[in-house]
């Protein structure tokens, strides 16, 4: 990746699934944030090597759904493929942006070098608050 990144993320916990909160310095930057956000959920990401890419591609009808739909692709990318993410890069789509496609980094999961932390299993609209314009979401996951 070139150039500076304001990416951060952490969780936060709910009554009975876990939360991502993400900030950017750029729209874009949230969204990547957000999928960092997820993986992290998963596994130590620390251990994840950007050996490999893929081209994730969602869309939505406003930066609420786009949000549920792209940790949703990310989701499913990692459910059918095994593949973790370690790096994002994304472009958003749209004003307000409907679209997003991106270049996720990272390899398929191995056993021996990946710990498997939390299982995610959907992503919710549940509480979901998106601000592109402060630059920073909030979702809800269900483990």
């Amino acid at each position: 990746m070139t150039g500076s990144r304001h990416r951060r993320w952490g969780s936060f916990p709910t009554t009975a699934d876990v939360g991502i909160w993400a900030s950017g310095g750029s729209p874009g930057e949230v969204f990547e944030a957000l999928g960092l956000g997820l993986f992290a959920l998963i596994t130590d990401l620390r251990s994840v090597r950007p050996r490999e890419e893929r081209v994730v591609r969602a869309s939505g009808t406003d930066p609420t759904g786009l949000v549920v739909a792209w940790l949703s692709e990310l989701l499913l990318l990692q459910q059918t493929e095994g593949f973790l993410v370690r790096d994002i890069a994304a472009r958003l789509v749209g004003t307000p942006p409907t679209a997003v496609l991106a270049v996720a980094r990272g390899e398929p999961y191995d056993p021996e070098r990946h710990s498997q932390r939390t299982e995610v299993k959907a992503v919710t609209f549940h509480r979901l608050s998106v601000d592109l314009t402060r630059r920073r979401a909030r979702v809800i996951v269900d483990i």
